[in-house]
Parts: C-alpha cells; structure tokens; sequence
C-alpha cells in the first residue's frame, strides 16, 4: 500500500461505512463482532467525517483485535496520521514510533517517520523560547531525507527542515536583539556570530552582520565592523541591511573592508575564497 492510495481510499471508505452502520441498526454492535476490515473502514469514515480522535481509537482496536493481520499495520500508520490530524501530537509520535520499530522496511515507514518528524515540527511555533523540539524536528526530518531520499516526503522534509532552522536563527537574533538594545554589546554579538557561524544559510544572516557592525561601533570596535560590512556588502550587496550598515560606517569616516585579524576577518577569507565556513 502506497501512502497516497491511502490518502485517496478515504472516500471508498465511507461508502462502506455508511452500509456498515445502516446494517447495525439502532444497536450498536460490539467491536468485537467486526472484522478487521470493517474496523478499518468504519475507521476511515471516522476520519472523513471530521473525528479524529474517534477514528484513532478504532484504529486502534483494529490492532488490538487482530494483532497480527494485514490491517493492522495498516491502521498503526492510519492512527498516527489521525493523531497528528487530532494534533495529539504525543500520541502521534508514539503511534509512528511503533510502526517504525514493527516495520522498519514497510513501503510506508518513510511516510512513519514523516509523521514522527511532523509531530515535533507542528508544535515549533508553540514552544516560546525552549528550542528542544526544533532540535528533535530537525533531526526527525534529516532522518526522512537521509533514509529516504527517493520518497515523496523528502523534497517536503528538505523545506520544513530549512524553515526550521530558520527558526532557530531567529530565536538566537531575538535574544541578540534584547541584548543590543539593552546595551549589553558582548552578549548581542555573541548571538549574532552564532547565527554568522551555525547558521549562515539562514534568512537571518544579513541582519546578523549589520548588528553586528551596531554593536561593534557601539564598542569602539571599528576593525571589526569594517569587516562585518565587507562580509554583508559581498554577500547582500542589495539588501536593506548593507545600505544601513554603510550608512552607519561612512558616518563615521569608515569603510565597509576587511581589517584587523579577528573571527571576521576568517570569515571574509573564505568568503572571498567562495567558501563558507
């Protein structure tokens, strides 16, 4: 069973379950009494029809009932996907972990761990300043591109796991930011060069570069700022950010070019080397 097919037997299922539930009548039958394909299928029509956490739950009792069938593999993988529809995203996981661990070369463990990685991807945004689960998507999701590369999830994990990383970038420029405008310079600079250094294929490094520049003035620091600026003039030449950065350094009688022997002036080298880092 090829994950897309599954996503499109949705509607087949509710035809089914539709019959099945006209035959029970008023009494609801015990699960007992349905086979595991009609299990499934009522599971399925659960999903359809927008009950999430219903259709976990028989998805469930297809694998409790008959724990050795064919669709009971079939409805682990389902129920996860349910979970994540349900944003149970713990209960998600668990469900994609299981599958992974029973069926690690099944046709559908790439799209398990897909699951597994969105489990933790989802939650990115609600997690305020505790970064652990960025950490655990983006290592969930480099697992989805790394052991399955020609799966239809790759090329998705391969964006989200930009994104992600993004956001850690921002979260490190956040911090540097609260600092720079407390006139805490030392502590700012050191969020900005990890983002320069960790995260330098990030949205966030040009802003990076010119705070840095900020904060290297602030200090006195001018052989440090130069260099900040020639490394955004090289790399962001049209951006907002090097127009500011150079208005900040000719206000001062300073150039945006390489000097002193600092971590910048590394940087620019392998710049201009057509490296980085």
């Amino acid at each position: 069973m090829t994950f897309g097919g599954a996503h499109r037997r949705l509607l087949e299922a509710a035809v089914l379950a539709l019959l099945l539930v006209a035959c029970s009548g008023t009494q609801e039958r015990p699960l007992e009494s349905y086979s595991a394909e009609e299990l499934y299928r009522r599971a399925e029509f659960d999903l359809t029809d927008g009950n999430p956490d219903e259709a976990a739950e028989l998805f469930g009792e297809v694998e409790r009932l008959y724990p050795y069938s064919e669709w009971a593999k079939r409805a682990l993988v389902m129920q996860a996907f349910a979970y994540h529809r349900d944003r149970d995203y713990e209960s998600s996981r668990g469900a994609a972990q299981r599958y992974l661990i029973t069926y690690p070369a099944d046709e559908d463990s790439a799209y398990a761990q897909y699951l597994l990685a969105l489990s933790y991807y989802d939650q990115i945004d609600e997690v305020g300043r505790d970064q652990g689960l960025t950490f655990q998507a983006l290592q969930s999701l480099r697992d989805v591109i790394e052991n399955y590369p020609e799966s239809d999830y790759a090329r998705s994990a391969i964006l989200k796991f930009d994104l992600a990383f993004d956001h850690l970038a921002a979260k490190e420029m956040e911090i540097g930011r609260f600092y720079l405008k407390r006139g805490h310079f030392v502590s700012a600079i050191n969020r900005f060069r990890v983002v320069v250094e960790d995260f330098q294929t990030t949205t966030q490094t040009p802003e990076a570069l010119h705070r840095l520049v900020e904060s290297y003035l602030s200090l006195g620091l001018t052989d440090e700022a130069q260099t900040a600026g020639a490394i955004l003039g090289h790399n962001y030449l049209s951006t907002d950010w090097y127009q500011d950065s150079f208005a900040l350094l000719t206000g001062q009688g300073l150039r945006p070019e390489p000097q002193g022997d600092g971590w910048l002036r590394r940087v620019y080298r392998q710049v201009v080397r057509g490296e980085w880092l």
